[in-house]
């Protein structure tokens, strides 16, 4: 009886289910009906703009041909009728002579007909009827401003609803990746004269090849694209590759995206870590600034107004997130005002830059082995290598490694470009603006690198996610190319 029992349960269950499948499958329905009804409308409506378009367009050309006509019309009249005047004119001075002439015959003495006839004669060698044109200047024929349309009927026959415009194809050999810029290039199967934009989707991923369903972002969108290329620029690298596609509309539809590419887009991502660094900085993830009020320095501070007082400062409470994390590893202390990257470079080509603030006296960039010590400062170990800034009295540039230093006199740039080829045995500094050399370290590095960064006073911003620009990596296929310092101070343990 319990079976039996189970078994209608599950077969309640099972109808159940079905019936909320199918009450859910008619809501559907019903809604695609009433859809369908809506887009129906909205097609009717967009015909009748389409045709009331062309109502306009034809009724526009019909009233500026018939101006053309009316102002042939007034040409033709305004000529004939100057003309008309004229011979008016003309027949009225003839009929005058005519009646001079006429009278003259009556004179009886020979002297004074002799006399009429040479003034009649001059008269009628001047008469404006003798000089007349008696054709007229204009025809009366207008069939010059008839028109046919006979081919703009054919045309307007043959007016069908807009095909769906086929895919685009992608042009991979023609797409490129650099300089933080993704450019991609394609182009139609055949000639669409009916294509009036494109739309260029795309988004970042982990993964090589086809865009995946799960784990990936959403699809970002640039419409109304003219040409059949994009370049998209100012991007941060902060994946592996790029999927891209794109599709072609016309006027009312858009029509199925292209075959989807991938573009490997692998840059140099890191953060400032901020357990990595001095109590007198303040990090944030990727910007430090000088926090002369940290540290020891304002313990110190709070022990002279209250030697008492065991409390720690409100902003290195030891229920922080950030000073229980520095709690937990010895940190950089003294003058060694430094703070690392929390991704270490080991292998491969990488670039990164850093900005100063204008404020910003005294600071360091380059790169360490991990786990300096707390008292060590970037150049002066022979585990770091960097370029120093000093602009406390007047300014003083040059490249450290190993406790020795080598004058750059060269001007200071507003960015910096930090090159690591960790393969090559090579770090080299770039003016960010111009990409022009700086100075160059060579060695063999034999542990991985953590970026490294010191400062006094003012604040440093980092700009990570950065491909290697073209005009570094054009300067790195020949030693002959690098037109700026080359270091002589390795001296690597």
């Amino acid at each position: 009886m319990d079976e039996e029992r189970e078994t209608l349960q599950r077969i309640v269950s099972t109808l159940v289910n079905k019936n909320d499948e199918i009450h859910n499958f008619i809501d559907m329905l019903n809604h695609t009906i009433s859809n369908v009804q809506v887009n129906s409308s909205n097609a009717i409506s967009e015909l009748d703009e389409e045709f009331d378009g062309l109502y306009s367009v034809l009724h526009e050309m019909k009233g500026s041909m018939a101006n053309t006509i009316q102002q042939e019309e007034a040409r033709k009249i305004q000529a004939l009728q100057d003309q008309l005047s004229q011979c008016s004119h003309a027949l009225e001075s003839s009929e005058e002579l005519l009646e001079i002439a006429v009278q003259s015959l009556d004179i009886k003495n020979p002297a004074k007909l002799l006399e009429a006839a040479r003034q009649i004669k001059d008269s009628v060698t001047v008469a404006s009827a003798f000089r007349l044109s008696l054709k007229p200047k204009v025809s009366d024929s207008m069939a010059h401003l008839m028109v046919d349309f006979t081919l703009e009927k054919r045309m307007l026959q043959a007016v069908k609803f807009l095909p769906v415009p086929k895919a685009p194809e992608i042009d991979v050999a023609a797409c490129m990746v650099a300089d933080n810029c993704v450019t991609v290039s394609w182009r139609m199967p055949e000639e669409d004269p009916r294509i009036d934009h494109f739309v260029l989707e795309y988004r970042k991923t982990n993964f090589d090849g086809l865009p995946r369903l799960k784990g990936e972002q959403h699809w970002e969108v640039i419409n109304y694209i003219k040409a059949t290329q994009y370049t998209l620029s100012g991007l941060k690298f902060d994946t592996k590759y790029m999927n891209l596609r794109v599709q072609a509309c016309n006027k009312a539809v858009a029509g199925e995206y292209s075959d989807p590419i991938t573009l490997e887009t692998k840059a140099f991502l890191f953060s400032l870590d901020s357990t990595s660094s001095h109590l007198n900085l303040k990090v944030e993830d990727t910007f430090v600034e000088w926090d002369p009020t940290g540290g020891k320095g304002q313990e110190k501070i709070k022990g002279k107004e209250n030697k008492n007082s065991n409390a720690a400062s409100p902003k290195r409470a030891t229920n922080s997130p950030r000073a229980s994390a520095r709690g937990s590893r010895d940190r950089f202390a003294g003058e060694s005002y430094t703070v690392l990257g929390d991704t270490a470079v080991e292998s491969g080509q990488h670039y990164w830059e850093v900005r100063a603030q204008k404020d910003c006296k005294s600071y360091s960039v380059g790169v360490t082995y991990r786990n300096p010590g707390k008292f060590d400062q970037l150049g002066k170990t022979n585990s770091s290598w960097c370029i120093h800034i000093n602009n406390w009295l007047q300014t003083t540039f040059s490249a450290k490694h190993n406790n020795k230093a080598k004058t750059l006199d060269i001007p200071v740039p507003d960015r910096i470009g930090v090159y690591c080829d960790f393969d090559g045995g090579q770090l080299s500094f770039y003016n960010a603006n111009s990409k022009a050399l700086l100075h160059t370290f060579r060695t063999k590095f034999t542990q991985p690198l953590l970026p490294g960064f010191m400062i006094w006073c003012g604040g440093l911003t980092v700009s990570t996610g950065l491909q290697v620009p073209s005009a570094v990596k054009t300067l790195q296929k020949s030693e002959n190319g690098l037109s700026g310092s080359t270091s002589s101070l390795n001296n690597v343990a």
